[in-house]
């Protein structure tokens, strides 16, 4: 190819330039000649000088002669050149195997060959809208490296959209060519419906349930609920392996997902209906794995989201796909599981890590509340007992915790550090105790993760997919009311801690009260059996009132969020706490307590604003689950009390949000 352009330059320049050449060689020779002939004769000097200046004249007018005759000659090559390129362009556009066409600036379809009018019959014409026929404005067609290729489906084919310039330039003008890619489509399509999916599903409380039933109906309930899982898997085609009695492990294709998504997991709710004599229903935690590059790595991401849906209390389901996690059901209140077996062995496990190490570093969430306070100095003082130097972490403290942080400072029991001192204290050996959150970015000192080899979280909400996933020892159980509540547990197992004095027991019995709106919510046998060894240790029900106590602005506040709240017919009821407070958290939780006190409401949300981020608090009688809301704004919780803290949205784009989410829920 490259000698056959060479030799067609060489061609057309013999051609344009071989006549001037010539015609120049043979008037040069001529004058040559004709200055040595007068060189040696020199009383002919003038003559030849005649002689010389008429063959130069002669010359020029020759050249200008040629070049006019060259120019015509060029002019008329080309043209046929021209023309035979259009005749060859046409030809080819006319004869490609694939479907061509040329679409104008305005989106009409100028120029189409032969193989485009025989696929597409329905638009053989000219001047058809390209819009029209594939779906996409003509400026979509400019060709860019980074875009995906545009697709189009015509006559149940699909085809892939290729475009270019007709020349160098950016013109309006764009040629489009259509690649028939249905059987590459058909292939994917079948490739990824036909990856593999992995699930595992546990009978949740399956022990405490069969326990509660007439020993003639266990068989019977068993039965009725491997019978149900079974059913559900025969309808996606799935391989059942039961593994436990109370465990399952599923396998399907991924294209019975889009329906299992549609249905919401609709097993989920139909495992209730199973008749039982227990106080509270059949439910399920299921666990699925997506989209893993292989079949290890999507068994793994199954058993990431089972371990999320058990510990976000169970009854739902959790599918993990790469970093992408969905939630489907949680629409039963957890149900209290715990036993005493499970306290007594983390007490017994805390008691050695606190031992074998060189101090404890205990911190909780940021702007602490009384219940991660309270928790924080329960760990301080199991720490004493153990005689181990401890150090509480806290940096802020809104007003309402101000006069309980003072009580606690001034009796000089408690050692409390900023993050800065605990960066400097904190070592490989150190016992890092988190404390009412299980989430990185809001703990208190998000830098001290990662700094000692030894870490316990504690914790009562339900997990996240961004959880600490570092720690020695885990102790997260949702159905528990409060970490004040968990903490009085280990506690009464240590054996070290005889007795703790009235500030402790009365600080961890706030706690309780305040996540458990004075016992009112999320509260089991268990709750009250904690209270009351808090009690017998000297907590003070009514100095525990005193210590959550609002302050008269406080209360103004809280009573103007009730009166100026909205109601809407479906039983919600949404306000906002004008200006910014540094105590807004608090007040608006106590608000969205007392909206559920209000007939009628099914839920509360109420949002407002500190100097440095909006917060919102959500609770629910459990006809909503409130937690799933606050998770889409990053916050989290349980399923009738839930929060989050949001820095990059105004008020009033939170509260259009929580208006939107709510209606996809009821939707559900």
């Amino acid at each position: 190819m490259i000698q056959a352009k060479t030799a067609m330059r060489e061609k057309l320049l013999k051609k344009i330039a071989g006549p001037y050449v010539v015609s120049a060689l043979i008037i040069q020779a001529l004058v040559l000649c004709a200055l040595i002939y007068a060189y040696f004769n020199r009383e002919f000097v003038i003559p030849q000088i005649c002689v010389a200046a008429g063959f130069f004249v002669l010359y020029v007018s020759l050249s200008l002669l040629i070049a006019r005759l060259q120019r015509n000659r060029v002019g008329k090559l080309l043209d046929d050149i021209g023309k035979e390129a259009e005749e060859t362009l046409k030809y080819s556009l006319r004869n490609h195997p694939l479907p061509l066409c040329v679409v104008a600036g305005d989106g009409r379809i100028v120029l189409m060959n032969e193989r485009f009018k025989e696929t597409f019959r329905d638009i053989a014409e000219q001047k058809a809208d390209v819009k029209a026929f594939t779906g996409f404005e003509s400026k979509e067609f400019k060709p860019d490296e980074e875009r995906k290729p545009l697709k189009t489906v015509r006559n149940d084919r699909t085809y892939i959209i290729l475009s270019a310039y007709l020349n160098r330039a950016v013109s309006e003008s764009v040629l489009l060519c259509f690649v028939d890619a249905t059987d590459y489509e058909k292939l994917k399509t079948r490739y990824n419906e036909e990856k593999k999916c992995f699930a595992y599903i546990i009978v949740d409380n399956y022990d405490e349930l069969l326990s509660k039933s007439p020993d003639e109906k266990r068989p019977l309930i068993a039965a009725n609920i491997e019978t149900m899982i079974r059913q559900w898997a025969m309808s996606i085609d799935a391989s059942v392996l039961r593994f436990k009695k109370d465990q399952y492990h599923l396998i399907f294709d991924r294209k019975y997902f889009k329906g299992l998504s549609d249905s919401r997991f609709s097993v989920l709710d139909s495992i209730r209906e199973i008749e039982t004599d227990a106080d509270f229903p059949v439910s399920l935690s299921i666990g699925v794995g997506l989209d893993g590059s292989s079949p290890s790595q999507t068994a793994e991401y199954a058993v990431l989201a089972l371990d999320l849906a058990l510990g976000r209390g169970g009854d739902q389901a959790v599918v993990k796909s790469g970093k992408k996690v969905t939630y489907f059901g949680g629409k039963v209140q957890v149900i209290e599981k715990r036993n005493k077996g499970k306290s007594r062995v983390m007490a017994h496990a805390l008691k050695q890590l606190i031992a074998q190490s060189s101090q404890v570093i205990i911190m909780g969430h940021k702007n602490p509340d009384m219940d991660s306070f309270g928790a924080a100095v329960g760990v301080h003082r199991i720490a004493f007992a153990n005689n181990k130097d401890a150090y509480i972490v806290i940096d802020y403290y809104n007003h309402t915790l101000k006069d309980v942080y003072e009580r606690a400072e001034k009796s000089g029991s408690y050692r409390f550090i900023r993050s800065e001192e605990a960066l400097k204290l904190v070592n490989r050996d150190t016992l890092l105790v988190v404390v009412d959150t299980h989430v990185p970015d809001m703990t208190e000192c998000r830098n001290l993760l990662g700094k000692t080899d030894k870490t316990v979280v504690i914790d009562h909400h339900r997990k996240m997919e961004r959880f600490i996933d570092s720690a020695t020892l885990t102790f997260m159980e949702p159905n528990a009311s409060s970490t004040s509540e968990l903490i009085a547990e280990i506690m009464q197992y240590d054996d070290d801690i005889r007795k703790i004095n009235k500030t402790e027991a009365e600080l961890l019995l706030a706690g309780i009260f305040v996540d458990t709106n004075s016992f009112s919510v999320k509260t089991g046998a268990r709750t009250f059996e904690a209270a009351a060894w808090l009690r017998n240790n000297g907590g003070d029900s009514t100095a525990v009132r005193q210590l959550l106590q609002s302050d008269p602005d406080d209360f103004r506040q809280r009573a103007g969020i009730i009166a100026n709240a909205k109601f809407d017919r479906n039983g919600i009821a949404i306000s906002r706490n004008e200006g910014k407070h540094e105590n807004a958290q608090i007040i608006i939780a106590q608000a969205a307590d007392e909206l559920l006190d209000i007939k009628g409401i099914r839920a509360s949300f109420v949002v407002g604003e500190t100097q440095r981020e909006v917060v919102v608090s959500a609770r629910s009688l459990g006809d909503l689950n409130v937690q799933v809301i606050m998770e889409r704004f990053g916050g989290g919780g349980h399923l009738t009390m839930a929060a989050a803290q949001i820095t990059d949205m105004t008020p009033e784009e939170v509260i259009k949000k929580i208006k939107k989410y709510i209606n996809e829920a009821d939707a559900k």
